[in-house]
């Protein structure tokens, strides 16, 4: 058996254990467990390499545990700055856009029931990608196109910190915060907060409680630029030019539209923060793909001719 072989098996093997963790543990979000995870992906698709590409990986890999761990740590410590809550401003600017109206109150009165709803599995699926799709597709193109994953990482890593920063500055109280009882704001109405309740319909209870534990960890003021926006977004962005045709490209559209009204209705996000996402992401692509414009055509000018050479 080829070494291209035996690292193609392995990767199924690891596909197969994740699966099977996945039905055991629930997706792991915590984030030693995901980079753990991705470090085995990494370590299988290098199987049989040369020495170079194993020491490329080692620093590859370091790089990507240190984004992740920087990120999780000032982003929980965001909140700690002293820069005022915003916490009426996001809803104003949803009302001033919906002529009066809050989009969270408006779809949770019209599709929120006391029974779970198809919609309700469905966006428990899609909110949930935020935690899967984002980091698979990474680890997808480093093993697969390198350059590609340094394209990728370049643009991902500027809005996840672009965001961090705007956490610092600009802490948020999101719908289901600002309407909580638990807290003093309460400046609309009473929000459900029913994220997790399609897990709970599929079974899948495990995926739920690794939910509700994130949620308890997390950041709660950290909700404007909507991470979940931006990257259900970014990753179709990232793919766009790749995609055979028109056909493709607006049906990939659904998957970001998606993720925005899941993040509306399950009372996560206002508009504002989703549109912000988006505004992140345009602007990261915008700003790379000049970079690597500019880069690229350094390669292709020839250096100038000396004039005293014949």
């Amino acid at each position: 058996m080829t070494l291209k072989n035996v690292r193609l098996v392995a990767l199924v093997l690891y596909g197969l254990a994740f699966v099977w963790s996945f039905q055991a543990n629930g997706l792991p979000v915590a984030r030693l467990a995901v980079l753990g995870w991705v470090g085995g992906a990494f370590l299988v698709g290098n199987i049989g390499k040369p020495f170079a590409k194993q020491r490329q990986m080692v620093v590859d890999l370091v790089f990507y545990a240190c984004m992740w761990l920087s990120y999780d740590y000032s982003r929980g410590i965001a909140d700690t700055f002293g820069f005022p809550l915003q916490v009426e401003a996001p809803r104003n600017i949803d009302r001033a856009l919906f002529l009066g109206t809050d989009p969270n109150t408006w779809m949770q009165e019209r599709f929120l029931e006391a029974s779970v709803r198809w919609y309700d599995v469905l966006g428990s699926l899609v909110y949930f990608t935020h935690f899967f799709v984002p980091v698979a597709t990474s680890v997808y193109l480093w093993i697969r196109f390198r350059d590609e994953w340094l394209r990728y990482i370049r643009r991902f890593a500027t809005v996840l910190f672009a965001g961090v920063l705007t956490y610092v500055v600009l802490p948020t109280a999101p719908p289901w915060m600002a309407a909580s009882e638990k807290f003093p704001y309460r400046i609309m109405e009473p929000l459900s907060r029913p994220t997790g309740r399609g897990w709970s319909e599929l079974g899948l209870e495990t995926v739920n409680s690794v939910l509700l534990k994130g949620q308890q960890w997390a950041n709660p003021t950290a909700a404007i630029p909507s991470l979940h926006a931006a990257f259900a977004l970014f990753v179709v962005v990232f793919f766009w030019t790749r995609m055979p045709n028109g056909w493709w490209r607006g049906v990939s559209l659904l998957f970001p539209l998606a993720m925005a009204l899941t993040l509306v209705y399950f009372g996560e996000h206002y508009v504002t923060d989703i549109v912000a996402g988006w505004l992140y992401v345009g602007a990261s692509f915008w700003f790379w793909g000049r970079w690597e414009s500019r880069r690229a055509a350094k390669v292709l000018t020839p250096p100038p001719r000396d004039p005293g050479v014949a």
